[in-house]
């Protein structure tokens, strides 16, 4: 065994073994942390000898019948032991410092990325089981960061009292990608069709079986696409499987899956198997290495709920408290198919920090340490993370990064993560940018910011809100709502869609309204206002209608028909005409979850009320008549 302890001084057995902690109930909750207390004086006793954990637990003392536990200082005394250090261990050991938990890590590289802010590193392998043993001697947990670890080392530990979360029996499915899917399999998990191959004639049969492409696959440490290879045709097998090392080195092969997106959602489980989702995710990919993540992922909410429901019913598959992500394949004809499991945090979470209110490193700790799983819901209504992949070698690389961190660091809603590797390769993860914002078409227009993306050499601004008419005999009164929308600087489009005559074009405009990034829709309604009843039936998108004064009936119709709508067709209205409030209406909806337009709503509101006022005051002082003849000249 070759380690060696950097950073804060080995934890031993010196303290005693921690109290129970509370079982993680079935409800979330938030939280806020007090900070970790002051270290322990230096003129401490001296720890006692070394003593395996099952030792420690075994010596302590039972409490004498009514006493209670020894106080817990903060979130909980317990150690954390992970291991692997790098980017994903580095943000758990800064989501475990906020809650005043101490991490140590066992890696071997001394300039690891999470050596930097862990309580203490073990210089050492996390795969060799002597330097796994003597690592667990000092921790009361023990999770990781990666799963190519020694499964089997682990598996002894726990037989001897050590906590492993998850556990090995999960770790042990996971690392044998073949293991994985018949597991799952038994399971009633949909999966993409699979066969071993150990043999030329095995893989050809199973090229018969399931036709080209054919995806072949390691089955063992294979990840960010290594391990992974496409036969597009039965030439192409033996090279494959050269290219994958061998028959022996152990494949398989997958029916190739045909889908419209990939998606992902993270599960987090409790020590009493409890579990919570975040909201189902999109993963765009670069050369097979996860580069983008958009949340939530704009799929129908139908084909988000069958996501969430494959996801869960995988983790409760497996044994062991913690956070896992569950990669899916969104067919060309809307089945989730599951491609992989990770057990522990991932890239497709990364964006929880800034824009869930539990983000999944914090879950993590949680979770394996007994406490209530917090609220994974968003707290932004959108969010991107955007991958930094090495673009170049060595030091023109750590430029061109640097390049994009500095216009990162110049958008509104974006947030930098740097895991500072000491060398840049190409593809490597060096880094991510995550920017959460009102809405994902504001994200993405910052995404394009930040890549400099050109769209179409035009710096369009895409709307957020519509004003839509059937007739342009309605702009003398829509045209309000259109100066109400300026004045806050809302961008927004004019038209005129006619429910009676083209109804193909309303039917169009209000599909593919959200996609676009419409936010709201103002619509004037006539005398039936079907153009906003309609609108409404066909969009998710909130619409507000406008009753047209008319000489018939004075826009009386109008008004009764939106208040009459069906029920599950809501449309809001003003007064008849008042077009002027229907934009306000839009802004405050806009400004529920967009804190500077919300900003601006409040200032114009202190505006109307600083008007009022200084009428009141000039009447007071002038009188009536001297009021009328100033201000109310005929």
């Amino acid at each position: 065994m070759h380690a060696r302890l950097l950073g804060a001084p080995s934890r031993a057995s010196a303290s005693t073994s921690s109290p129970s902690l509370p079982s993680a109930g079935c409800h979330p909750c938030r939280a806020s942390w007090e900070p970790w207390p002051p270290s322990r004086s230096s003129t401490s006793p001296p720890p006692r000898p070394l003593l395996s954990l099952r030792a420690r637990a075994s010596m302590e003392p039972a409490p004498s019948e009514g006493q209670s536990d020894p106080p817990v200082h903060g979130v909980s005394d317990r150690v954390v032991g992970v291991l692997g250090g790098g980017q994903l261990g580095k943000m758990l050991c800064q989501a475990a410092s906020q809650m005043g938990v101490k991490v140590a890590i066992l890696d071997p590289l001394e300039n690891c990325p999470a050596s930097s802010v862990c309580h203490e590193h073990v210089v050492g392998s996390f795969d060799d089981g002597d330097t796994v043993r003597e690592f667990a001697k000092r921790c009361d947990v023990l999770t990781f960061e990666i799963e190519h670890v020694d499964a089997a080392t682990l598996e002894k530990l726990e037989k001897q009292g050590v906590v492993c979360e998850p556990k090995a029996s999960t770790i042990m499915i996971i690392q044998d990608k073949f293991r994985q899917k018949e597991h799952f399999s038994k399971f009633g998990i949909p999966l993409s069709d699979f066969v071993e191959v150990d043999t030329l004639s095995s893989i050809e049969k199973a090229g018969e079986m399931f036709g080209y492409p054919l995806m072949v696959k390691s089955k063992r440490l294979a990840y960010d696409g290594r391990g992974n290879a496409v036969a597009h045709d039965k030439k192409e097998l033996s090279s494959v499987v050269s290219s994958l090392g061998g028959f022996e080195h152990g494949l398989y092969v997958e029916r190739w899956t045909h889908f419209a997106k990939e998606l992902s959602v993270i599960v987090a489980r409790s020590r009493d198997g409890c579990t919570v989702c975040y909201p189902v995710v999109e993963t765009i990919h670069k050369d097979n290495i996860c580069h983008v993540v958009e949340a939530p992922a704009e799929i129908p909410e139908k084909m988000k709920k069958l996501a969430t429901s494959v996801a869960e019913k995988a983790i409760k598959s497996l044994e062991g408290a913690g956070v896992f992500a569950v990669e899916l394949f969104l067919t060309n004809d809307n089945q989730v198919l599951l491609n992989e499991v990770a057990p522990r945090p991932h890239n497709s979470g990364h964006q929880t920090i800034e824009a869930c209110y539990t983000s999944q490193y914090e879950q993590h700790l949680r979770a394996i340490l007994g406490l209530p799983l917090g609220d994974p819901s968003m707290k932004a209504p959108a969010a991107i993370m955007y991958n930094i992949l090495g673009e170049d070698e060595g030091e023109s690389g750590f430029v061109l990064a640097n390049q994009m961190i500095k216009r990162a660091l110049n958008i509104p809603g974006a947030s930098v993560h740097w895991y500072a590797k000491p060398e840049m390769r190409k593809q490597r993860k060096m880094g991510h940018i995550t920017i959460v914002g009102p809405s994902m078409f504001i994200v993405k227009a910052q995404l394009d910011k930040l890549l400099q993306r050109d769209t179409n050499g035009v710096n369009k601004v895409r709307p957020r809100a519509a004003i839509i008419m059937g007739s342009d005999s309605d702009l003398p009164i829509m045209k309000d709502a259109a100066a109400v929308l300026e004045k806050f600087n809302i961008s927004f489009e004019l038209t005129i869609v006619s429910a009676h005559r083209t109804p193909k074009r309303m039917y169009d405009y209000a599909l593919s309204a959200n996609e676009r990034g419409i936010e709201v829709i103002i619509a004037g309604a006539g005398g039936a206002a079907h153009l906003p009843g309609m609108v409404a039936s066909l969009t998710t998108l909130p619409v507000i209608g406008v009753p047209i004064w008319t000489k018939s009936l004075q826009g009386m119709d109008s008004l009764l028909s939106i208040v009459q709508m069906p029920k599950g067709i809501p449309v809001a209205t003003v007064a008849i005409g008042n077009a002027e409030n229907a934009g306000l209406l839009a802004v405050r909806m806009l400004g529920s979850r967009d804190p500077e337009l919300s900003e601006r709503i409040y200032e114009y509101q202190q505006n109307l009320e600083d008007s009022v006022l200084g009428k009141a005051q000039r009447l007071e002082e002038l009188g009536s008549g001297e009021y009328l003849k100033q201000y109310m000249k005929p």
